[in-house]
């Protein structure tokens, strides 16, 4: 057996059949997270596919269950494949949990929309993603189990790194998928089956695989266990209900993963979603820039692996700790100047006021993204919030009074969302259209959209926008289109009512008119210092991570070892990581500063550098066959 046959020996390469144990598994692992990242990535796809055709609070209640099946359910998944795999094998097991990935995945690249199958459509896509949770939980537990049993005690840190970087390299082929098939057709063709594609290759990925996994032989631990009659008949209580393992296990929570868990979502998943929604890069430039850090930061995975076995993974891991808590605000402050420094400037020099009744403003954490702010507070913060603007509240208006936002010279009224129809959007209208006009003139990098008007309304909106010094006639003297009064209503440019009986309407683009968004200039942006940023960041994900699967493995005995470090690492990433996005951008929303739910993963990271520090045991050199 490897795990003692070499403990103790000098350091030698890896035979043929480890390579092959090291390959089949990260392989397998690589195209589990690949299946898992597809959902994310192309959730607004998915959501137009399978969602949008049902009232609001049908689809919230769908938005939610998405939600908990791609977090929440990945720790039950942890515990009914753990138990499967102390019980039955860790070979089955994670083959198991690859064709319920695989086929998963593949069945929602085919599945039928709502407009084809009613709510049947959302239902079973709920239900394959659930399956996908579950099986993402069995699988790296599986996965890191294996090969740690396989590997030589002295480089078991280097042969389950490679583990470790499955999920960025199923991140990172994930976005070269979508990238290519994104510029291989329109972006009608993608919206509308295109998106598709990636799940369907999925089954390809699947194949290779299985036809790899299954040419592979149980772990020699785990046989020698079995011939000697030592295994657990109740894993889970075991692990679970003795105090002496139940310990172990809150060790590896709070002292190891939970650490882990945010500075891994920060440096990946947060750096895309704050350059994207936060920073207002383009989404295809950020799928680049993030692809290209992974690739040159992925191979550190690796190299901290190896080092492990050379001074030890606790080491590697709470360094990486202590640098993410010292300079993520330097950081992402750099990111900020880097991506769009016109943006940075307004930021540094105007910040808007919010004046609202006491009581009117609450902590708008929305993990699900279905929460509607519904105050006027509320409502003016959460505008603000999510484009960037820093802002400051003053809880000094009379009760019962609107909130006011204050930008420069100018005072903006905001509203309750009482209102409802046509009522509620010119409000929203009116109050984004004002608060938007003061940002631009604050020198906000702010753009308007060219806005498509049918001939009824052009003069009221020349008269509405003095500021753009439309011409009415000189607009209708130009280049105009003609449409059904159906299509007109569909595109709401005009109502049932405003038809009056007409067969066509004559629609008109008015350049600068439209919606208002803010951006980052594509020639401002500074390619060269974004990349080496993430770069920084996806090397601290590598610090705390490539050692992680080491230690926890090393942690447990062979009889529950597959339970008891799949349920810490799964809640530590599923919840503390999972719930990052969210906890950030509602702590930054309460705050009016971009930069302060930065916090959440800071204190977070500080816990665990604490409690590691002074409770957590170094493994390496662990016999896998001596651990009690």
């Amino acid at each position: 057996m490897a795990s003692t046959t070499v403990s103790g020996t000098t350091s030698r390469g890896m035979t043929r059949e480890e390579k092959k144990v090291i390959f089949a598994s990260s392989l397998g692992t690589v195209f589990e997270w690949y299946d898992f990242y597809l959902y994310g990535s192309l959730a607004v796809f998915i959501g137009a596919a399978f969602f949008s055709e049902y009232p609001e609070a049908t689809r919230n209640i769908f938005a939610l269950l998405a939600f908990a099946a791609g977090f929440l359910v990945r720790p039950f998944g942890a515990l009914v494949f753990g138990r499967i795999g102390d019980l039955v094998g860790r070979k089955y097991t994670f083959l198991v949990t690859i064709l319920i990935m695989g086929l998963s995945t593949f069945l929602v690249g085919i599945l039928p929309g709502s407009a084809s199958w009613g709510i049947a459509a959302p239902i079973i896509l709920i239900a394959l993603r659930m399956l996908q949770g579950l099986a993402l939980g069995g699988e790296y537990g599986g996965a890191a189990t294996y090969v740690a049993e396989h590997a030589p005690s002295n480089r078991r840190g280097f042969y389950t790194s490679w583990i470790q970087t499955t999920a960025t390299l199923g991140l990172f082929l994930s976005l070269i998928v979508i990238l290519i098939i994104q510029n291989s057709m329109t972006k009608e063709a993608f919206s509308a089956w295109g998106w598709r594609i990636p799940f369907i290759l999925s089954f390809v990925l699947l194949g290779v695989s299985v036809w790899i996994r299954l040419s592979l032989s149980e772990s020699p631990a785990f046989k020698k266990m079995k011939e000697e009659g030592k295994g657990s008949k109740a894993p889970l209580s075991e692990a679970f209900g003795q105090w002496k393992n139940a310990k172990i296990a809150l060790l590896a929570l709070f002292g190891l993963t939970a650490g882990q868990a945010v500075v891994w979502y920060s440096g990946q998943f947060y750096a895309l979603f704050f350059l994207q929604n936060v920073l207002k890069v383009d989404g295809q430039s950020v799928n680049i820039m993030i692809a290209i850090a992974l690739l040159l930061g992925t191979g550190f995975f690796v190299f901290f692996g190896w080092l492990s076995d050379k001074i030890g993974r606790k080491p590697i891991i709470m360094a990486g700790l202590a640098l993410a808590i010292l300079t993520y605000f330097p950081l992402f402050k750099a990111l900020t100047w880097a991506a769009n420094p016109a943006l940075a400037s307004s930021q540094q020099n105007v910040r808007a006021t919010v004046t609202a009744a006491p009581g009117d403003c609450n902590f708008q954490f929305n993990p699900v993204g279905t929460r509607k702010p519904l105050t006027s507070c509320d409502i003016a913060t959460d505008f603000l919030a999510k484009n960037s603007i820093p802002y400051d509240i003053a809880a000094t208006a009379p009760a019962g009074s609107a909130a006011t936002v204050k930008i420069g010279q100018e005072t903006v009224e905001s509203y309750d969302a009482t209102a409802a129809g046509a009522e509620a959007a010119a409000k929203d209208g009116a109050f984004k259209k004002g608060v938007n006009l003061a940002l631009q003139d604050a020198g906000y990098p702010l753009v308007r959209d060219p806005a498509k008007v049918a001939d009824s309304k052009l003069d009221a909106l020349v008269a509405s926008n003095p500021k753009l010094a439309l011409d009415a006639a000189a607009i209708r003297a130009g280049e105009k289109t003609v449409v059904t009064v159906a299509q007109a209503i569909k595109d709401k440019l005009i109502t049932a009512e405003e038809a009056a009986g007409a067969t066509e309407v004559t629609v008109y683009s008015v350049p600068k008119a439209g919606a208002f968004k803010m951006v980052a200039d594509p020639a401002a942006v500074n390619w060269t210092m974004i990349i080496g940023i993430l770069f920084i960041l996806v090397l601290y994900v590598t610090m705390v991570y490539g050692p992680i699967a080491a230690i926890l493995v090393e942690m447990f005995p062979t009889r529950i070892r597959y339970t008891g470090m799949s349920l810490p690492y799964h809640i530590g990433n599923g919840w503390f990581g999972g719930l990052l996005p969210a906890t950030v951008f509602a702590m930054s929303a309460a705050k009016g500063d971009i930069y302060y739910g930065l916090w959440y993963p800071i204190v977070i990271a500080a816990m665990t550098l604490i409690i590691g520090l002074l409770f957590v045991r170094d493994t390496k050199d662990t016999d896998l066959d001596e651990v009690k």
